[in-house]
């Protein structure tokens, strides 16, 4: 009888949640858990979020405590500031952060599942292949346009359209719980840690006002 297959979740939280919205629901992150947990040993749960740290109220702080005490490893940094000529702009790039851990993690797993459509994520991907890890990418192509970049989509082992997950780890937002209102207080401000068009490639993590 062989061993169940070692599992870690790399989670681009504005990448996933964008692709939430696009096709109207919300993340139900407990279901999220055991739905992985049930395909074998889950060693790492990994959330990658950017955080404004100069707000009064930080909107993204609730869920990420949450987060951080049911089961998932949360990974932030502060988002940068700066001003160019074509205005204030906000950063945030978690890419490396994963990255990073990816490559670390790569030799005590059997499987990656990545949450994003990011297509600058290919090269970890194959990174990750070689070492003998199949790679799971989640996002979507029912959203028009898609969500994932056709290149991260080629290179992975198996793609999971999130849609085809709604009914596990899934609620409408007419059905959110009040409360759970504050999860959605931090959606409603959350900046992304890249832009979110829809496979787009080669984003700096930069946002305009």
């Amino acid at each position: 009888m062989s061993s169940p297959s070692k599992i870690a979740l790399f989670i681009d939280g504005a990448n996933l949640y964008a692709t939430a919205k696009t096709l109207n629901f919300d993340i139900d992150y407990k279901r999220l858990l055991s739905e992985f947990q049930s395909r074998g040993t889950l060693l790492r749960a990994f959330y990658y979020t950017a955080v404004i740290e100069d707000q009064e109220y930080s909107s993204i702080r609730p869920l990420v405590d949450w987060l951080d005490y049911n089961g998932y490893s949360v990974v932030s940094k502060a988002t940068k500031e700066f001003i160019d000529p074509a205005g204030r702009k906000v950063k945030g790039n978690m890419d490396i952060e994963l990255a990073v851990q990816a490559m670390e993690l790569a030799e005590h797993i059997d499987q990656m599942v990545l949450f994003s459509g990011d297509g600058d994520f290919r090269s970890l991907v194959e990174a990750v292949q070689r070492r003998g890890v199949r790679v799971t990418v989640v996002s979507s192509i029912a959203s028009h346009p898609p969500m994932i970049a056709d290149e991260l989509r080629r290179q992975a082992d198996a793609f999971t359209d999130l849609i085809e997950l709604q009914a596990k780890i899934g609620r409408s937002p007419s059905e959110r719980p009040a409360s759970r209102e504050r999860e959605s207080r931090y959606r409603s401000h959350q900046v992304p840690e890249r832009e979110t068009t829809p496979a787009v490639k080669g984003n700096d993590g930069v946002l305009e006002d």
